[in-house]
């Protein structure tokens, strides 16, 4: 893989992980000075919309992480083309199933799913993209897998799960 890329993917990364760190913890903290009265929010019907909401963002956030990802699309026999298609189609379909659900989430926590599809979309296909054209779909998922554990800053699926996470927290206070 070209040094290059590598680098730009790490600085998506950082920047990623900054933003999120940003929008969920630091605006909360910020925010918890001017809350009063206590939310009973979750127990409403609306609350228990957005409850739902959440967990299934964060299924999806799940299902579109790149270990998990690959595990169920693993199909020996295919090419890196076909195995770059199939994985970013299956982003794709994942996230469009859940497009709903943006209705019933905070714009940061929804932005944060759609950071993480994009993201994931692009890694594949850099990684994809500096792999010779006779790889095979087992070598892309072998270079993805690679470069996702060799991440300093741990796993952008984990970060959005838990920045839902915490939002869902919010609502159930």
């Amino acid at each position: 893989m070209d040094t290059s890329t590598m680098v730009y993917i790490a600085v998506g990364l950082i920047v990623l992980i900054g933003g999120l760190y940003y929008l969920f913890y630091l605006k909360d903290k910020k925010s918890l000075g001017s809350t009063a009265g206590p939310k009973t929010v979750a127990t409403s019907p609306s609350g228990s919309l957005q409850l739902q909401a959440y967990e299934r963002l964060v299924i999806l956030a799940e299902r579109i992480s790149i270990p998990s990802l690959v595990s169920r699309s693993n199909q020996p026999g295919l090419g890196k083309s076909e195995m770059q298609q199939l994985l970013t189609q299956t982003i794709r379909q994942e996230f469009d199933h859940n497009l709903s659900q943006q209705i019933y989430v905070s714009s940061e926590a929804w932005e944060a799913v759609r950071n993480l599809k994009e993201q994931n979309i692009h890694l594949i296909n850099q990684i994809a993209g500096v792999l010779p054209s006779e790889a095979s779909g087992t070598d892309l998922n072998r270079s993805i897998l690679d470069f996702v554990v060799q991440q300093p800053n741990g796993s952008m699926h984990a970060l959005v799960q838990e920045a839902l996470s915490f939002e869902a927290k919010k609502i159930m206070k």
